[in-house]
């Protein structure tokens, strides 16, 4: 497209790969740069800080809550040299065009941008919802100015993380654990999580019992000659099925009115109905019609991703960026359901060439959003342009992830189009007699799809793996009333309630989207940051909780209810969105939040309660530790109650009568009185310590074990489990099991061979003595401050001095390893051409293309790294330079020695230095070199 004559302009996006699109689109005059996603932020940390804002006293917070909450923003370190090129090109265009992406995070990018670059020349915003040649040509000819409501929300928003993991997170330091973090959005998903971990935990389950029966037509002419039924109701009252018990005591719940079989009653009924006659007395025949789903809103794609593809939520924003960054599909960050008059027109054409005029319906269809607030105006995740590539066409574009990503999007919005699946669902009720003449109701159900309409295009899954797939058919005989059947086959069968399904990523995104939590822009970050604090880990695709997330939340609870009630986190969502809207100051919603003036804004239990500065500070004292981090579990047949702790070294077990308070050591350590503790092994979920696994736990070596006492010293020898595994100790003796042993197996002999350790060999003629033992490579003998390797574990007892002599007297023997394959080969850099591997080295997996080396991020795995982001880490990295390299220390004399309370005092300045932070007013400030932050990719948020 071709600039006006003598003008250029620079196009700023957030990625490499998103510039190298756009500009093969856009005319000479027109220069495409990247930013590399967030050009600035808050302070991480006290170092980020300038230093004439250190002795502020908001420093901590990053800002000023005194004065109307301004922020103090400083630009990231790993952006200077970028932005220092952005700043060079804005000083020789003639305009600037920001062309971040067009959600609120997008648009907060934007007036960074500008705050950053301080342009003299005039800066527009252009949006786009896909990055085609039309799409990329009408945003230039139609731009518009910064959305400042927009901005404000965004910027409303990381304040308020920032004030909510500022504020509570040292709490949980104090009382629960060092390092750990709190979230506005990340502490409720993991609540969410735990909640349903504690119905598992307080499941019980129960048996019931009915009946299959297989009956025959006499004559079915075309249909089948058999189907199935089920016993449904003995004497006119129901058979209990699952729903009717408890979940908590297993039994059928109080005025179910259900007959509860068990294995001899169903086996003793189905004896009394054989050879019995059977009736149909019902047949009732309804038309079946189901509609097609709406196309994709982000969280939509995640669950079904998980479902079919058994991607991630992170996986599958990283896959879909880079499908809308090539241009492949509409924006993926939306909650609207709504297509284009041209997507629609899209689809609709390529419905009739595929499937036929038949399979279009007359009228295009719309769709309305279920979500709160959904920005309609933006449009649903589609196949880019206004004529949709079938997968066909784009098979060998695409990486195997790119591409089925792009096959269900495609399928979804083709279905979306199409007729209604049609056929008929039939209901049969039959009858028999028993030999005891008790009267008995069999049902059984039919569907029969006689036009599978978008059915041919597209089928949903379900968080169900049991379910029945919707296009499926149960075909059935054709039937009528009073017509005669025979039993061909009676099984009695047994079935076990279930406790509630564990949640995976998809079912909670899709939990949050109904609860009013989160917004497109955060749910892959949610899901990834509860993984990655430690609060939630994946079972295959099931998450489960830890028990560090336990005492978070039972903390929470307890203390901070409202902080992690479901509604008032939706009422913050849902003020956010007005004042993205233009309907809300940010001001008083932060101000009601944080001090807790009622001045109608922020939730007025929070407000009342003085806000969150006044409720996290104001009954810390009262919050005890120990109860904190104590999970009950039950009282077991000596009348011991049982709990978990949550220490420094991770979850263990103990247990004590009530009203005796078992040792308890510091925290993680050794220790306790005989038998009361025992470790939890790692992976274990909580609903799975049962009593007989608590039992387990503690006899199988878990806890502490006498085993006898010392014939030479007399005192107890134990077996014990500390940090490091199980050991045995007896006095001030300790020594770690061997790689052989068990603690199930142990024996006395066994525990005084490993207290022998190190043992004394002999004497070398010099006089130096020689020890066998055991250590962190293994076995070895070793002569002052020489060592060499045994060759088994019970050579440490056996050894002789002239064998470990002629050991040690050998020359090492050290065989220079061959260099390592590397990890995985990635192809040729899309940038530079050059080829790119993972390599693994000293501090982890790295992707290099032999000159420029880039470290794989948190969170990043060899297997799952694209090319795409192997290009962009190695640009970025390249884009830096070389790091200045160290000069080397002068000289000092010695200096004289400092005392320990001068070292102190010291110490204390520097500590207090450091706990300095930030600033009066939005500022702009560059940060001093820190910890590398990523590009923003799928997602990016602090929640």
């Amino acid at each position: 497209m071709p600039s006006n004559a003598g003008t250029t302009r620079l196009v700023i996006v957030e990625s490499p790969a998103k510039a190298k699109t756009i500009s093969g689109y856009l005319g000479p005059g027109y220069v495409v740069e990247a930013s590399f996603g967030h050009v600035r932020d808050l302070p991480r940390n006290a170092a980020d800080v300038p230093a004439k804002y250190k002795g502020e006293p908001w420093a901590r917070l990053g800002v000023d809550v005194d004065n109307g909450f301004h922020a103090l923003y400083v630009v990231s370190a790993d952006r200077k040299q970028q932005i220092s090129k952005l700043v060079k090109l804005a000083k020789e265009v003639d305009e600037i065009f920001l062309a971040t992406d067009e959600d609120r995070e997008g648009e907060a990018i934007a007036w960074h941008l500008v705050e950053t670059l301080k342009p003299k020349v005039p800066v527009k915003r252009m949006v786009f919802h896909e990055i085609t040649k039309p799409a990329i040509q009408a945003a230039v000819a139609n731009p518009r100015e910064i959305d400042r409501d927009l901005v404000d929300a965004q910027e409303a928003r990381r304040i308020l993380d920032r004030l909510y993991g500022y504020e509570v997170s040292p709490v949980l330091w104090k009382k629960v654990m060092p390092k750990l973090s709190a979230g506005r959005v990340q502490s409720v998903a993991t609540r969410i999580v735990v909640e349903r971990e504690r119905q598992r935990m307080a499941f019980r389950t129960a048996e019931y019992w009915d009946i299959l029966a297989t009956l025959a037509v006499a004559d079915a002419g075309e249909g089948p000659r058999t189907f199935n039924a089920t016993l449904v109701a003995l004497n006119g009252d129901r058979i209990a099925t699952g729903k009717d018990f408890e979940p908590t005591t297993g039994r059928v719940r109080p005025g179910a009115g259900v007959v509860h079989l068990d294995e001899g009653g169903a086996r003793g009924l189905a004896a009394r109905l054989a050879d019995r006659p059977f009736t149909v007395t019902r047949v009732e025949e309804k038309p079946y019609r189901r509609r097609p789903y709406a196309p994709f809103i982000t969280s939509t794609l995640q669950q079904e991703a998980a479902r079919k593809l058994r991607f991630s939520s992170q996986q599958t924003m990283r896959t879909a960026q880079r499908l809308y960054e090539n241009g492949y599909i509409t924006y993926m960050r939306t909650d609207s359901v709504n297509l284009s008059e041209t997507a629609i027109a899209a689809a609709r054409r390529q419905i009739v060439e595929l499937y036929g005029e038949r399979s279009v319906p007359p009228e295009p269809r719309r769709y309305t959003g279920k979500v709160k607030n959904a920005q309609e105006a933006h449009e649903a995740i589609r196949p880019a342009g206004d004529n949709f590539r079938t997968p066909g066409d784009v098979a060998k574009e695409l990486s195997g992830e790119e591409f089925k990503l792009y096959e269900l999007i495609w399928r979804r919005t083709i279905a979306s189009q199409m007729t209604d699946a049609v056929g008929s669902s039939v209901s049969v009720r039959i009858r028999a007699i028993s030999s005891t003449s008790e009267e008995v109701d069999f049902g059984a159900t039919g569907k029969t799809i006689t036009d599978p309409g978008f059915l041919r295009a597209y089928v949903e899954s379900s968080d169900d793996e049991n379910a029945e797939a919707e296009d499926a058919e149960r075909r059935l005989p054709t039937l009528v009333k009073d017509q005669p059947l025979t039993a061909e086959e009676l099984a009695a069968q047994g079935h076990h309630t279930q406790p509630p399904s564990r949640y995976t990523e998809a079912s909670l995104v899709k939990a949050l989207e109904e609860l009013g939590i989160g917004r497109p822009s955060t749910y892959a970050s949610i899901m990834q940051t509860i993984q990655d604090r430690g609060y939630v880990f994946k079972r295959g695709q099931a998450m489960i909780p830890s028990f560090l997330a336990f005492a978070v939340i039972g903390l929470m609870e307890r203390h901070y209810p409202r902080l992690i009630d479901y509604d008032f986190t939706a009422s913050m969502e849902n003020e956010l969105d007005e004042i993205a809207g233009g309907d809300h100051a940010a001001v008083d919603f932060l101000t009601s939040f944080y001090f807790g003036s009622s001045n109608g804004t922020g939730d007025q239990a929070i407000a009342h309660a003085g806000g969150l500065k006044k409720l996290v500070t104001e009954n810390l004292s009262e919050i005890d530790a120990r109860s904190v981090n104590s999970i009950p579990l039950f009282t077991d047949d000596e009348g011991r109650e049982v709990v978990v702790r949550v220490g420094r070294y991770g979850p263990y077990l103990q247990r004590a009568v009530p009203g005796e308070q078992a040792a308890t050591p510091a925290e993680g350590e050794e220790g306790g009185t005989q038998g009361d503790r025992a470790p939890i092994p790692e992976g274990l979920a909580p609903d799975e310590l049962t009593p007989e696994k608590v039992h387990e736990l503690f006899l199988g070596g878990g806890g502490e074990r006498k085993l006898g006492d010392d014939p030479a010293t007399g005192e107890p020898i134990l077996l014990k489990s500390g940090r490091f595994g199980p050991y045995v100790a007896s006095g001030e003796r300790k020594s770690s099991l061997l790689r052989s042993q068990s603690p199930d197996s142990l024996t006395f002999d066994d525990a005084l061979k490993l207290l022998s350790l190190p043992r004394l060999v002999g004497v070398a003629p010099d006089g130096v003595e020689v020890f066998a033992n055991n250590g962190r490579y293994g076995p070895y003998v070793k002569r002052g401050e020489e060592f060499r390797s045994l060759d088994s574990e019970e050579k440490m007892f056996t050894v002789s001095l002239d064998e470990a002599l002629a050991l040690l007297a050998a020359p090492k023997t050290r065989q220079r390893r061959a260099a390592a394959p590397p990890l995985r080969e990635m192809g040729n850099d899309p940038a530079t051409e050059k080829p790119l591997v993972i390599k693994d080295g000293r501090f982890g997996p790295y992707v290099t293309d032999g000159e420029t080396n880039a470290s794989l991020r948190r969170g990043q795995t060899p297997e799952a790294l694209t090319l795409e982001e192997a290009s962009e880490m190695l640009a970025e990295k390249r884009a830096k330079g070389p790091a200045p390299r160290k000069k080397a220390a002068a000289k000092k004399a010695p200096a004289k020695k400092t005392t320990a309370a001068k070292k102190t005092t010291a110490t204390k300045k520097t500590a207090a230095a450091a706990k300095s932070t930030v600033a009066k007013k939005t500022t702009t400030a560059k940060a001093t070199p820190a910890k590398k932050a990523a590009p923003r990719k799928a997602t990016t948020t602090s929640e």
